[in-house]
């Protein structure tokens, strides 16, 4: 018995009892409810047996028993509390002269035992086995043997059952931090934080750990470890091998690991042999979402080189260049679906589409997990979105409409009064083609486009190809004349061109489609 509760636990303890009693054997507690159990007997049904035992363990409840006999339809039942006096042994029914009672029970109370804490009056669990009448000799012996075992094992299970439940409830706090930061809700994430440590910091760098395997927790310690505790650790919701570091950007917890004068992402890259981390640049905790994105698209750059690592290359960001006329195009555009009221109660507001559109920008599919709802309610909001935006949200055109709008609603020095978006004179050009002429934006559509200038000419091409085919891979193959693997390759080697994720989200489509939009109306 203590070899199996070594090597098995519980459920090897309860096996071997089975097997004896050539019955069933489990645990079930005081109120009857059935905890674990193992049939050792085909012909001993396991469902009538737990009944039975279910009816034993209330009855032990009701008599105040530790000890108990059952004799109903030629079965036999025998149960002993777990935390008793296992020096008492409990009676052996194959003994016992009496007749049982109406209901098939046989009385074998010892008053005088109690429970291990001294408390009265209180059962925890009980090991019952239920076993074809007459109960093979020896067998309540055998029982009171099997409860000291049985009891560690299960306690020690217990423990760990426990401790899970703490982890998953800490891993899912954190992970609503996270959503509460991407989602600019400082205020309710720093209250979640309060609980949990370390404190949230600001400034930050964002950091993406891929791991390989199942190593997503053991990398997770080890990032705590090099960075003293300091590092706000999430395990990604949306990819099963990420972790997201939010990491403090001060001198001494950012740039210079203690004892190894490393920056964090470069000491996990060196500790974990075949991770892989993607470092994105200084930015205000409120700017959460948009340091994850950096860290991201750094992250498709470290895969290609040899130390594993990358920061976030410096590149303007547009949404930080359109300026008044730009906070006043995207007002204009998200007003429908910013000034939304819900019918019903159940009904989600603004704040929740928007909140649901901005996830699916990042995540496309992958949004269900970031917001824990169902496929078919994220496309019913999607669709409902398009249709209180007068958009086809299944168009990259649009998609990159609302992500700019978004990310220039999400940037607090553009709220405020603004000038109206000039028009061309007939009116006749769309606004958001207005904000795209723009100096600033040019500039930035002219840098995007140079960056290309490495990949020669084929490289714009695949990725406007890409780009007007929905960036669905069949159709830019059928319109290249290549195979689907052939444009993965493309816009992989693309992608360490631009230093941008293109294939996995958040992915830089949609920076890509306005930087091709704006070029175009450049020469226009």
């Amino acid at each position: 018995m203590y070899r199996l509760a070594r090597t098995g636990g519980t459920p090897e303890l309860l096996r071997g009892l089975a097997r004896r009693a050539d019955g069933w054997a489990g645990i079930l507690d005081a109120d009857g409810t059935l905890l674990q159990a193992v049939a050792g007997n085909v012909h001993l049904p396991a469902h009538e047996a737990a009944d039975l035992a279910a009816r034993a363990a209330r009855e032990l409840t009701v008599r105040g028993a530790s000890s108990y006999a059952l004799d109903a339809d030629g079965r036999a039942a025998l149960l002993f509390p777990m935390e008793r006096n296992h020096r008492n042994l409990p009676p052996d029914p194959s003994r016992h002269d009496g007749t049982s009672s109406d209901r098939g029970f046989v009385d074998r109370s010892s008053p005088d035992r109690a429970p291990l804490d001294g408390a009265s009056g209180k059962h925890g669990p009980v090991v019952a086995v239920v076993a074809p009448g007459p109960m093979p000799e020896g067998l309540p012996t055998l029982l009171a043997d099997a409860v000291m075992p049985l009891g560690l094992s299960w306690a020690a299970e217990s423990v760990e059952r426990k401790r899970r439940r703490v982890d998953l409830a800490e891993s899912r706090g954190r992970e609503a931090v996270l959503h509460l930061l991407m989602t600019g809700q400082l205020s309710i994430a720093h209250q979640v934080a309060g609980a949990l440590r370390p404190r949230l910091p600001d400034p930050v760098r964002v950091c993406v750990v891929e791991c390989s395997g199942n190593r997503r927790d053991e990398v997770a310690r080890i990032c705590a470890d090099a960075s003293g505790g300091r590092t706000w650790i999430v395990r990604c919701p949306v990819y099963a091998r990420h972790l997201i570091l939010i990491v403090p950007a001060d001198e001494e917890a950012e740039e210079r690991i203690p004892e190894s004068g490393r920056t964090l992402g470069l000491a996990i890259a060196d500790l974990v042999d075949d991770c892989v981390v993607g470092v994105s640049e200084e930015v205000r905790l409120p700017d959460t979402a948009t340091a994850y994105q950096q860290a991201f698209h750094a992250l498709a750059v470290a895969r290609g080189l040899p130390g594993r690592h990358a920061r976030f290359g410096a590149m303007p960001e547009p949404a930080l260049l359109v300026g008044a006329a730009g906070a006043s195009w995207a007002d204009a555009l998200l007003a429908p679906l910013l000034n939304h009221l819900p019918r019903r109660s159940q009904d989600p507001n603004s704040q929740e589409l928007s909140a649901t559109v901005s996830s699916w920008l990042a995540f496309s599919s992958h949004a269900t997990q970031h917001l824990k709802i169902h496929r078919n309610t994220l496309a019913a909001r999607l669709k409902f979105v398009g249709e209180l935006l007068d958009l086809d949200l299944n168009r990259v055109e649009d998609q990159a409409t609302v992500d700019l709008a978004l990310r220039i609603r999400a940037t607090p020095m553009l709220h405020r009064p603004a000038a109206k978006v000039p028009t061309e004179a007939g009116g006749n050009a769309e606004p958001l083609d207005m904000v795209l002429r723009l100096p600033g934006v040019q500039d930035w559509a002219a840098q995007q486009v140079r960056l290309l200038a490495e990949a020669g000419p084929a490289g714009e091409e695949t990725l406007r190809i890409w780009l007007r085919c929905e960036a669905q891979l069949s159709l830019t193959a059928a319109e290249l004349g290549i195979s689907v693997t052939g444009v993965r390759k493309r816009l992989t080697r693309l992608e360490a061109v631009l230093r941008r994720s293109l294939l996995r989200t958040p992915s830089a489509r949609y920076d890509l489609w306005l930087a091709f939009r704006a070029a175009d109306l450049a020469t226009t």
